[in-house]
């Protein structure tokens, strides 16, 4: 029986247990028109932790790249990389220790890899031989995280690669992968690979629980893996689920990776996700209607898997400062962690996370549930909002007093220093705010002032 006749019959099945939705009904749900706001538990949420891992981590190699664009970077065969699956038994890994320490940096939100470029399966998918139970793990690891998080109301959402390097309707894979990674949808079995798609997509929403975000990462070209139809089972499955906009279509938000757009992203203009975009306005404060829902992904070292040799660490300043930085532009910050060979978190990844809890403990009351402030585009100081509330993070402390100048500044009562509560003396005048300051910075990292606008 050939590949498409099997596919299409489960994927017929799998249509045949509930109803489907209308063009018009997901029209609606995906732009929030359906019930209460679909995307107002992730715009307070603001930090979340992005995690890569798979057999690569043995290997200490980049998660697929090395089959697709062979480099002196990671030496590694096509032949070796499909072969550490059979060596993968990750019997370290903790689900609730993972949890503890995203919740020691308040992130509020995990986004967990179930499926790279290479076509690994990290949950135990029906439509495939090449998963976490055919190592000698055995277990579904996607399973004992869902249930965790569950357990601990840690709000679960999964990358799912639409590219796909091992299976033969993507690409024909008598060949490397480096010779035709982008796919060949002119092939006749396009279409299967498509059924292929939405039926492990079904088994990532009915089988593990409430999945509040798909994080897709379609690469180039990416309406070839029809999104709408994609969309359409998504929210058919889940309708709360939030879904990113790297399949061909808008999705419910934006994602640059490993940059910061330098002004706030408005809707109707795209961001590239992989290139770094210039900011034309990087002054301009939109209206909330203009504003776009974006989020950032970035990397603690250089690399999103696990790299033993990768000991180029960002700073815990320079995450903090990061963390406040997406937040002051309105946007969500997902920091990734490679998980090591044996499940555990790497303690230099772990260092720096519970460095940032620390700074939250005392301030997180400034990036949760914010957006973005009535300052934009100074040096040294960033702006978040939330209510009748500014907040001001200072990343350089002046030696006088602070003073800021801006069109839409609110009439403010009272100004204090948010990590220890000290009442600080401000004058106000039209557009200027003048702010008396101790001598010393409360906070060597980000000093954060909270200003309660007047009624």
């Amino acid at each position: 029986m050939s590949i498409q006749t099997v596919t299409r019959r489960y994927l017929l099945a799998a249509l045949s247990t509930g109803p489907l939705l209308t063009r018009a009904a997901w029209a609606k749900a995906a732009s929030g028109q359906a019930g209460t706001d679909r995307t107002a538990w992730y715009r307070e949420a603001k930090f979340g932790m992005f995690i890569h891992w798979g057999p690569y981590s043995l290997a200490s190699v980049e998660a697929s790249w090395p089959i697709m664009r062979p480099s002196k970077e990671f030496p590694i065969t096509e032949e070796q990389y499909r072969s550490l699956p059979r060596q993968f038994n990750p019997t370290k890994f903790d689900p609730h220790a993972w949890i503890a320490l995203a919740k020691s940096a308040h992130q509020r939100y995990m986004v967990f890899t179930t499926k790279h470029h290479d076509g690994f399966c990290m949950f135990d998918s029906a439509y495939t031989d090449y998963k976490i139970t055919n190592t000698p793990y055995k277990k579904d690891i996607v399973a004992q995280l869902a249930e965790a998080c569950g357990r601990e109301t840690m709000p679960l959402g999964f990358y799912y690669s639409p590219p796909d390097m091992n299976h033969p309707a993507f690409r024909d894979t008598s060949k490397l992968s480096s010779t035709n990674w982008n796919g060949e949808p002119t092939r006749a079995v396009w279409p299967t690979y498509l059924d292929y798609m939405e039926l492990q997509l079904r088994e990532l929403l009915t089988r593990y629980g409430d999945v509040v975000l798909i994080w897709f990462d379609g690469l180039y070209n990416q309406r070839k893996f029809d999104g709408e139809r994609m969309h359409r089972a998504i929210l058919e499955m889940q309708p709360p689920t939030l879904i990113n906009n790297r399949i061909g279509i808008p999705g419910d938000f934006e994602t640059p990776e490993q940059f910061l757009p330098a002004s706030i992203p408005v809707k109707g203009k795209t961001l590239d996700f992989n290139h770094k975009d210039t900011g034309s306005q990087p002054n301009y404060v939109p209206a909330p209607e203009e504003f776009r829902l974006w989020e950032t992904c970035m990397t603690i070292n250089n690399t999103w898997a696990y790299n033993k040799s990768d000991r180029d660490f960002k700073s815990s300043q320079h995450l903090i400062r990061t963390l406040v930085e997406v937040a002051s532009r309105g946007g969500n910050f997902l920091l990734n962690v490679g998980p090591q060979p044996d499940g555990t978190i790497q303690p230099e990844f772990a260092e720096r996370l519970h460095a940032i809890g620390k700074w939250m403990d005392h301030n997180s009351e400034s990036i949760h549930g914010t957006t973005y402030g009535p300052v934009q585009g100074l040096p040294s100081v960033r702006t978040t909002a939330k209510g009748r509330d500014v907040f001001i993070h200072v990343f350089d402390w002046p030696a006088a007093a602070l003073e800021l100048t801006a069109e839409n500044l609110p009439k403010f009562r009272s100004a204090r220093l948010l990590a220890t509560g000290q009442s600080l003396d401000f004058h106000q005048k039209d557009r200027r705010l003048t702010l008396k300051l101790p001598a010393q910075a409360p906070d060597p990292d980000v000093s954060v002032i909270a200003m309660r606008a007047a009624v």
